[in-house]
């Protein structure tokens, strides 16, 4: 409850400053429970978008927009990414004039990402003087300035929480309750992930990727996540909660069921029943994308995600970043260099996803074995790496960032029915601007398509 209060009267900061002649001031402790909080929240809200792109979800309407890859104005997201932004920045800018620098760097890191699923998004976008409430007309910045700009303020993150502070961070930290040492592996995770997606562009150093990740994380135990509580419930319960009452949410799409029931790759995965829920029968049927639920609308004959599954459940955590994702990043960018130790981290990568959502060893070991799973060093391919991280990265943004960076080029994928004919049968590859930017900023917002690629997809 003590959060809840502390939430609260951060709500009521936020209003007081759309007024920016009213010098009220939040306090960093409210600010660092918002931030933290909503950062976890913003990942679900970009994930939510993007999972129907790489086919974790499906609508059970025909030819639905966000399905079909239709033009849509998501200007909640946008909001609330910039709204986090414009706290983290008065979050960073208060602590350093009273020297807290591990709220300092805190800060820094949330903002480093909050920036970066903004430009992985909408690829150019305002931010050197978009954080002042005085300027309702930034200009945009470039997203290769902006991605410098990201790994920028990682390291300066890192930096300031590797240092003493006279002022640490308390319990009003929802991702690491205050633990320092926490957040600088967290920093280096994130910076290997950013540097990870340099990947198509000639600015990419997998050995930078590797020293980065080498000061990550080191166990499940790491992981950035969020924990919710009775008063919060985890946003994916909310939609599967939904799902219940009839307001059709969380179906999953046949392309993932395909993936992991063994029609696509000859080998079932244990890990169904703790991401998504059978039918009546028992059974886990997809949707297809695009063509909906056909004739076969009946409550139980697709799969959703339900509140007894791991990612749905009430008090389920949220994941920001993990160790089972660093692993794939290692894995693949140990590929070129030293494939016995990307084979040894694509295999770990997996372990640590199965054990963290409670797969039995038993189980994990029967897979992992399985001759389509352990290929061998020798036949160990990319594509071994992003199948399995396709599956560790359920529900999250980031699997977004990686099919774009490999032109969707899962096996099994295919574009959904229905396909938004303005797209001249090209995938979407970034978000279309907010109606409230066309409206009030149109200026300045650059003329673009959906199947324009962001600098670091091209």
């Amino acid at each position: 409850m003590g959060c809840l209060l502390m939430m609260q009267s951060c709500d009521d900061y936020l209003d007081i400053n759309d007024n920016p002649n009213n010098p009220t001031e939040a306090p960093i402790a409210g600010l660092m429970v918002n931030t933290t909080f909503e950062t976890a929240q913003n990942v679900f809200r970009m994930g939510d978008i993007t999972s129907f792109f790489v086919q974790y979800l499906a609508s059970p309407n025909p030819a639905s927009s966000i399905d079909i890859m239709d033009e849509v104005s998501h200007g909640n997201t946008w909001f609330n990414l910039y709204n986090t932004m414009t706290d983290l920045t008065d979050l960073i800018n208060q602590a350093e004039a009273i020297g807290a620098t591990h709220y300092q760097g805190a800060g820094q890191i949330m903002l480093a990402l909050n920036l970066g699923m903004t430009v992985d998004a909408w690829g150019d976008v305002p931010f050197s003087d978009a954080l002042v409430f005085e300027n309702i007309t930034p200009t945009y910045d470039s997203d290769e300035q902006l991605y410098a700009e990201v790994l920028r303020l990682l390291d300066a993150g890192i930096t300031n929480l590797s240092g003493e502070t006279e002022i640490s961070i308390g319990d009003d930290d929802f991702i690491y309750e205050g633990d320092a040492d926490q957040w600088v592996k967290f920093g280096n995770m994130l910076k290997a992930r950013y540097l990870n997606h340099l990947s198509n562009t000639s600015q990419y150093d997998p050995n930078a990727v590797l020293a980065a990740l080498d000061n990550g994380f080191d166990s499940n135990a790491d992981d950035a996540q969020v924990e919710y509580f009775e008063e919060a419930n985890n946003p994916w319960s909310d939609v599967a909660q939904n799902n219940e009452n009839l307001l059709l949410a969380g179906w999953i799409s046949e392309q993932l069921v395909e993936s992991m029931d063994g029609t696509t790759y000859g080998v079932v995965d244990p890990r169904m029943p703790f991401m998504f829920g059978p039918t009546e029968e028992g059974e886990f049927v997809g949707t297809e994308n695009g063509a909906g639920r056909g004739n076969a609308g009946e409550a139980g004959e697709r799969s959703t995600l339900v509140r007894d599954s791991y990612y749905a459940s009430d008090l389920a955590p949220l994941f920001i970043a993990t160790y089972a994702e660093q692993k794939f990043i290692e894995a693949e960018a140990a590929f070129g260099i030293d494939k016995d130790r990307a084979y040894a981290a694509y295999l770990a990568g997996i372990r640590a996803h199965m054990e963290k959502i409670g797969v039995s060893s038993g189980d994990i070991d029967t897979y992992i074995n399985s001759p389509e799973v352990s290929v061998g060093a020798a036949d160990f391919a990319l594509e071994d790496i992003f199948r399995e991280k396709f599956i560790a990265l359920f529900l999250h943004p980031e699997a977004w960032v990686d099919a774009r960076r490999i032109d969707y080029n899962y096996a099994g994928f295919d574009p959904p029915a229905n396909l938004n004919p303005t797209l001249g049968g090209e995938l979407i590859r970034r978000l279309s601007y907010p109606d409230s930017e066309t409206s009030k900023n149109g200026g300045n917002v650059p003329d673009v398509s959906l199947t324009t690629p962001i600098f670091c997809d091209e």
